[in-house]
């Protein structure tokens, strides 16, 4: 077995009636299978709108059974340095080593308690990727899911650090989709924050390729973002 190299293009877009389709931000991402099963996401993010501009860069591993092994990020807020940070996760142990603007030095050790089903750095590719452990054997179902992550803002827009939410992960089904970047069999997943939670994310619905590979194709998020995510460029 050799390595497998994926490569894509994500345009991010405005759904809200004063900016209708217009362009707000990008993605560009590199996945690696390697030859242990192990693999490793690349991901280069911008965010134009709202303000102030966001850019993210983002190395993220998982091992043969889709378990985060470590995660490593940069962020600049506005044109100025927020932070970068160092994640490593071994059982359920999640260590930290990070530096950002308002907190100085930070190192964090967290006992998750138990498993969980992914780390959230924020791109887009992530987020289709870390719906892969999903139970869908019931076929459409609704589940509360904790998840650890390096910023509770939506944006992903703070200095990171290790942080724990709940959020509902909807398995909707089966569709085929078709974007910019072509034609896909997809699963079609809805994440949805809790009721009562004042931070909670606005129904955010994606759509991920029905392969191995769990490749992010499309998304859109409700409530007052109002945002389209597509994939308009794939090789592999």
């Amino acid at each position: 077995m050799t390595t497998r190299t994926i490569k894509g293009h994500i345009r991010y877009t405005s759904k809200k009636p004063e900016r209708l389709n217009q362009e707000r931000g990008r993605e560009d991402f590199i996945w690696v299978a390697h030859e242990n099963g192990c693999r490793t996401l690349t991901a280069h993010c911008e965010i134009d709108e709202p303000e102030p501009r966001v850019v993210r860069d983002v190395i993220y591993s998982v091992d043969a059974n889709h378990r985060p092994l470590d995660a490593m990020l940069r962020l600049t807020v506005g044109g100025k340095f927020m932070g970068a940070g160092l994640f490593r996760m071994e059982g359920n142990v999640i260590e930290c080593q990070s530096y950002g603007s308002s907190i100085g030095r930070l190192s964090q050790t967290v006992d998750t308690g138990g498993n969980y089903p992914w780390f959230g750095t924020h791109p887009l590719s992530a987020d289709g990727y870390n719906t892969v452990n999903f139970d869908r054997s019931q076929g459409p179902v609704k589940r509360r899911m904790r998840s650890f992550l390096s910023s509770l803002d939506h944006r992903g827009a703070t200095d990171p650090m290790i942080s724990s939410h709940h959020i509902f992960l909807e398995y909707v089904g089966d569709e085929t989709i078709t974007v910019t970047a072509g034609r896909f069999s997809c699963r079609h997943f809805r994440f949805v924050g809790e009721a009562d939670d004042p931070i909670g994310h606005p129904p955010y619905d994606l759509w991920v390729t029905a392969d191995d590979d769990n490749l992010f194709v499309l998304g859109q998020v409700g409530g007052y973002m109002l945002t389209h995510y597509e994939l308009t460029s794939l090789e592999r």
